[in-house]
């Protein structure tokens, strides 16, 4: 059902042209091929959608070849599969290593159907035969129970881009060329994910990529003019506007569109051949012997018109459907029911006229297959979309090497993030390649800068006399974005390399959905036995809730711990390090790790020192421990009152607690145990790292009530303790959403996890009375008023509060 309508012309602000280009234009015979193929993945497209029996319309279409629930999108698929087939001709002629990255994720049969085409699928899932039983498996398989999901998810060969979650196509494909000087990927962008924020802010990649190391990305912008339910802002705007919006981007945009065939195989096919004429020749220019920047180059963009849902029905039942927003998912629906619209389908699927598309046994036909690329050459069989295979191991030096002295605990204060920026300064001089850190402008703020020992901040614009480890040949990426900064790292890990992504805590609440879906995709990938395991996801929290007291309320926030915690135990992994020597033994796991989201929360602030470094990596290797030098429990009966923390302000609040409690009631047995791995709190069979019950109860008892006093929403150590022992002995403190511009210790009192409220606990939850407890809690509101009166009156925390030091002898 192909239309001669109207169309628009490339236009170009260059001259680039073949000339430049290894790309001839298209043939008679290419074209035919490229044509057939298209038609092929409609085709199939639409028989994943609709059909469970069938597939060749062997007979004329009835009912219970229909499948009960008609579930998937048409309207984004014909065009996908246009530009599909069209970048393969780039490739056989070229070589040219691609990937293939669609941000309207609901195309998902589009790509399915690519992959089945080009032979991956059949060789990936071997019960999905390349003939008449395979397509029926194709058809049946899809959006269906036992079957695939209906996006571009983890079970499509070559995707690292799920796109159901809208605005993360172009970061994602940044991500994936950076230290990737080899690959293209090219990023379609559907016109109504361009309505997102993220993807908004994600067309500034070009400003970070530097053609001399850097792969490059092809955006395509497809505007079929129409989402679910009504017309795209940008398909609406006068072209000239769009394109001098993609300008102002710094793109050089090319513009092709229309519906009539062979006329739009034409005309794309050198528009195509034109933007990789002009990638090719920025990078030639790149990697030149002498070249350097002198200003950003202006990578090519692609905008795509084509009518939404086309080839398909112009109209169902009187009603225009292609080219509107009726197209978007089911454009026929009660087809079981309807014999009209059976009958429609029926039509409509031998318009692609599968005769010619299709041998006798239902295997595609050579006029077909000889569209494809070969081999690794395919985009659903590029390895770059399957990174585990590419990816090497860090070069880690020896973390240990990095160690604070800590002569005793609580003796020695320091900014614990420093010892983290200390090991990825080496990172990067042992793996220049290979890692990245990813923050929004905070690498110094997050004292993590020692990086810029080794390596300046990126960009890819003009460089002043003013500006401070800025270069276009940096490697550290900072951009005010949060979500730049999440996409691109998740880009760079899906394709084999490895990062760490560092942000104040409260803000990373701005990304916690990219967290949640990146989760979602490696715990699917766990599944595949030929998706190989990718470096984790590595992100650092620090400016964190308790230390953003001259932030004020706005950036309070340890949201992202709920976040992951409620993510499959087999991907989460969440660390609280109470010191530097801990974080460095935490990162480096973290580094070594693979198919993990990991998140470690520590602050940047001067803070106590607890341990040496043996005694760190035997503390983070258990994931907790009792920490005998800070209570008075001996060991040989339970105590009565166990203070556990997690996290490293609320550490300091414990064991000052427990100081007190030592000095004033020092019959009060107190056993003090620190949680460094939030995920050994669950029972063994919650989560791998859950401790047995064994260990449990030689940490926490099984009937000695515990105050916990924990960095995030207290509802977490209840959610991890459900099940253990008399789970609601557990009285946890935490971030109870109590904040302003404050002092530091008053954040901790606002939320009563301070050291005088935990005391006050500790003696309203021991399982005795003793002696002086009644004088004590006295003392101790008589000093919370106290430091109210101090902080109005002098704007800063008590000297006994702020110079606090451990005074407890600790024997040898």
């Amino acid at each position: 059902m192909t239309s001669t309508s109207t169309s628009t012309s490339t236009s170009t602000s260059t001259t680039a042209s073949a000339s430049a280009g290894t790309v001839p234009a298209a043939t008679v015979d290419e074209i035919a091929a490229m044509d057939a193929w298209w038609r092929a993945s409609n085709y199939l497209t639409i028989g994943q959608i609709y059909l469970q029996h069938n597939a060749m319309l062997r007979r004329p279409l009835e009912p219970d070849d229909i499948k009960p629930r008609l579930l998937g999108h048409w309207g984004t698929s014909p065009g996908l599969s246009f530009i599909y087939t069209h970048m393969s001709r780039i490739i056989r002629h070229t070589g040219q290593e691609t990937i293939y990255l669609t941000g309207p994720g609901h195309g998902g049969p589009a790509l399915v159907a690519a992959g089945y085409l080009e032979g991956t699928y059949s060789e990936t899932y071997p019960r999905v035969t390349q003939d008449e039983e395979g397509l029926r498996r194709l058809f049946r398989q899809f959006s269906a129970p036992g079957g695939i999901p209906s996006h571009v998810s983890v079970t499509t060969p070559g995707s690292i881009h799920e796109g159901g979650e809208l605005g993360y196509v172009l970061v994602h494909a940044f991500g994936a060329v950076m230290d990737n000087p080899e690959l293209l990927a090219l990023a379609v962008v559907g016109d109504g994910e361009a309505e997102t924020g993220p993807l908004e802010g994600s067309w500034k990649g070009i400003s970070f990529l530097n053609p001399r190391r850097d792969g490059a990305v092809l955006p395509i912008l497809h505007l079929n003019g129409a989402k679910i339910a009504g017309p795209t802002v940008l398909g609406r705007k006068d072209p000239a506007e769009v394109r001098s919006l993609l300008e102002g981007h710094g793109y050089e945009v090319l513009e092709v569109g229309g519906e009539d065939l062979p006329g739009m195989h034409e005309r794309f096919a050198e528009t195509l051949a034109t933007a990789y004429a002009r990638i090719r020749e920025i990078q030639q220019e790149g990697r030149a012997e002498g070249w350097t920047m002198q200003e950003r180059p202006r990578w090519p963009l692609i905008v795509l018109r084509t009518p939404k849902g086309w080839t398909g029905p112009a109209e169902v039942d009187g009603v225009k459907v292609t080219g509107t927003w009726r197209s978007h998912q089911v454009p026929l629906s009660g087809v079981k029911d309807n014999p009209e619209h059976l009958a429609l389908l029926e039509s409509w699927m031998r318009s692609y006229r599968p005769e010619e598309l299709f041998d006798d046994s239902g295997r595609p036909r050579e006029l077909v297959l000889q569209a494809n690329p070969a081999g690794d050459l395919r985009m659903s069989a590029s390895p770059h979309a399957n990174g585990g295979v590419l990816t090497t191991e860090l070069d880690l030096p020896d973390f240990r090497d990095f160690a604070r002295e800590v002569p005793s605990p609580a003796t020695v204060r320091e900014e614990s993030t420093r010892a983290i920026g200390e090991l990825m300064r080496e990172l990067y001089v042992r793996n220049p390649t290979t890692f990245r850190l990813f923050s929004p402008d905070e690498t110094n703020s997050n004292r993590v800068g020692a990086v810029f020992d080794v390596s300046d901040r990126m960009t890819a614009e003009r460089v002043t006399d003013e500006d401070v480890k800025l270069s276009h040949d940096g490697r550290v990426m900072e951009v005010l974005s949060e979500h730049s900064c999440h996409g691109w790292l998740e880009g760079y890990t899906l394709t084999g390399r490895h990062g760490l992504f560092a942000t104040y805590e409260a803000f990373a609440m701005v990304s916690a959905s990219m967290t949640v879906q990146h989760s979602k995709w490696l715990q699917e990938a766990n599944k595949l036995e030929w998706r190989a395991k990718v470096p984790s996801l590595n992100i650092l929290l620090t400016s964190t809730a308790w230390r953003n007291d001259h932030n004020g309320f706005s950036h309070q926030g340890p949201g992202l711990i709920q976040t992951v915690l409620n993510a499959r135990g087999e991907v989460a992994r969440i660390y609280l390090p109470p010191d530097a020597n801990c974080l460095l033994s935490v990162a480096d796991h973290c580094f070594r790790s693979r198919n993990y989201v990991n998140l470690i929360v520590i602050d940047k602030q001067p803070q106590p020192q607890w341990l040496t470094m043996d005694e760190a990596v035997e503390h983070c290797a258990a994931g907790a421990g009792t920490w005998d030098w800070a209570g008075n429990d001996d060991g040989e009966r339970d105590p009565d009152v166990v203070l556990a923390c997690a996290g490293d302000v609320v550490t300091m609040e414990v064991v000052a607690a427990a100081q007190i409690l030592k000095e004033r009631l020092p019959q009060l047995r107190v056993r003090v145990v620190n949680v460094v791995d939030l995920m050994t709190l669950p029972r063994a069979r919650s989560h791998p790292h859950g401790m047995d019950d064994v260990r449990f109860g030689e940490l926490f008892t099984d009937h000695v009530d515990v105050v916990f006093a924990f960095h995030g929403y207290h509802g977490a150590i209840h959610q991890l303790v459900h099940g253990r022992p008399d789970a609601d002995r557990f009285h946890v403190r935490g971030f109870s959403e109590e904040g302003t511009t404050t002092t530091p210790f008053d954040m901790v009192v606002r939320n009563g996890v301070d050291r005088y409220h935990l005391v006050m606990d500790a003696i309203n939850n021991a399982g005795r009375q003793v002696r002086g407890a009644s004088e004590l809690k006295p003392w101790c509101e008589e000093r919370l008023a106290a430091h109210r009166d101090h902080i109005v009156e002098h704007l800063e925390d008590m000297p006994e509060v702020r110079d606090w030091v451990m005074t407890t002898v600790v024997e040898d």
